[in-house]
């Protein structure tokens, strides 16, 4: 079934548009209210958290009153990276956790992420359900006016989440004499990196940490590694950790400036935990992930299988074949022992961890060739594009062309208004050929 409003990561749109607006938001809210109240959990609570977006203080108030009108208890974290919400959401035991964020998209967009009680993303068949709710009468999911859900301000959530992040290692893990660099892209772990690296004792350079409402993922973060490369040339840093708006994707810069992306972290992490008899099942990747790193997977003996683009069809397959753990090129990693979704800041202590007797971070990266990967993102006026017969007749001509020398992987973006074009080979100038050819019957 097409989904109306859920795309690949929950609800994203452009800010006071479409289904991104106040109204929307009260919809949302209530069918949400609705869906969850009637799990017949006792508590019948849901928490909220945001990225820094200008957007958050319009929308959260609408989402409030739908959540409360439904009859749901509403507590608000304020701004929170993602895992945050959802660790908190199990940890209070809470019907639903909800993310207002549009992640690494600029400051314009906005949108929502749900959680269920379990801390996982909604399915695809929930997110139906719920869709079904937005769009009935208002006056059926209203709720007796003597069973109004209450708000409350929770002050510590930032807090509350650092702790559980440091449950997850032994109590005597110090970072004293490293120096990091962090760019917190101004978004929702803007106060968490930081007090996080600091409380473990390690010498912290931040950057993208002072906020303003529209300098979210603005030259920063995770999309804009040039800025962490600098910082650690800059201060000599041991290790660089960038971040994306709501501090679930990271990248990373070694100590000499090279830019590490999410196939290398998760090679890394995958090669350590077999090591160590931690690696549960395989690895799971998605379309978009490097063929040379499923190559060092089959080298290293280690199964690999590949979902859809979404760190929640990562984390389905994960839990279908019992893996722990899984992630996306663009930083989305999920550590399956520690975590029900992405977390930029877990996976940096995961990593600060393994350099603790002293291993430089260069010498724990790089550990695969990466085949030659082009990837361009044109933006459309409508998506459907892609299945005219003008672009299907030009994807079929390339996937000839490429065929036994790589691939080509041509989607549909499920968070903004782009084709996505991935192609991969070790001939460049066929590889730029077959992007072209498709670029021209998208243009």
């Amino acid at each position: 079934m097409l989904k109306k409003y859920f795309g690949t990561d929950g609800i994203r749109g452009k800010v006071n548009q479409d289904k991104i607006n106040g109204q929307m938001f009260f919809k949302f809210g209530l069918a949400a209210g609705k869906y969850f109240k009637n799990q017949k959990k006792v508590k019948q609570t849901a928490i909220i958290a945001k990225d820094t977006r200008l957007s958050g203080y319009t929308l959260e108030p609408a989402l409030v009153s739908g959540l409360t009108s439904a009859g749901m208890h509403v507590y608000t974290l304020g701004p929170l990276p993602t895992n945050g919400l959802a660790m908190l959401t199990r940890k209070m035991k809470s019907n639903m956790g909800i993310m207002i964020t549009a992640s690494h998209n600029p400051f314009y967009d906005n949108g929502l992420k749900l959680f269920g009680p379990d801390g996982l993303k909604l399915s695809d068949k929930i997110e139906e359900k719920i869709e079904k709710l937005i769009d009935s009468k208002i006056i059926k999911n209203l709720s007796e006016p003597k069973i109004l859900g209450r708000v409350k301000r929770l002050e510590d959530a930032n807090d509350r989440y650092i702790k559980i992040l440091k449950n997850n290692f032994p109590k005597n893990f110090s970072l004293k004499g490293m120096k990091i660099a962090i760019d917190c892209a101004n978004g929702a772990g803007y106060k968490s990196g930081p007090k996080l690296l600091r409380g473990l004792g390690a010498k912290v350079y931040e950057y993208g940490t002072s906020p303003n409402g529209f300098n979210i993922n603005d030259n920063c973060g995770s999309t804009f590694p040039k800025k962490i490369k600098f910082l650690v040339k800059k201060h000599k840093a041991h290790l660089g950790i960038s971040l994306d708006g709501d501090a679930d994707r990271i990248i990373i810069s070694d100590e000499k400036g090279n830019i590490v992306d999410g196939d290398q972290i998760i090679a890394m992490l995958a090669e350590r935990w077999k090591r160590k008899k931690i690696l549960k099942g395989g690895v799971v990747g998605t379309l978009m992930s490097n063929y040379g790193l499923q190559n060092y997977f089959a080298k290293k003996k280690i199964k690999f299988l590949r979902a859809d683009v979404g760190d929640r069809y990562v984390k389905e397959k994960m839990q279908k074949n019992n893996f722990n753990l899984g992630g996306e090129q663009s930083g989305h990693i999920i550590l399956g022992k520690f975590a029900t979704t992405g977390d930029g800041l877990l996976v940096a202590l995961e990593i600060l961890f393994s350099m603790r007797k002293g291993k430089k971070a260069s010498e724990l990266f790089n550990t695969f060739s990466a085949t030659p990967q082009i990837l361009e993102n044109i933006k459309v006026k409508d998506k459907s594009i892609i299945n005219s017969k003008k672009c299907r007749t030009s994807i079929k001509k390339v996937e000839k062309l490429i065929r036994h020398q790589g691939r080509m992987l041509i989607r549909k973006s499920g968070t903004e208004p782009k084709i996505r074009i991935m192609g991969e080979s070790n001939n460049i100038k066929l590889l730029k050929k077959c992007i072209n050819i498709v670029k021209r019957s998208i243009n």
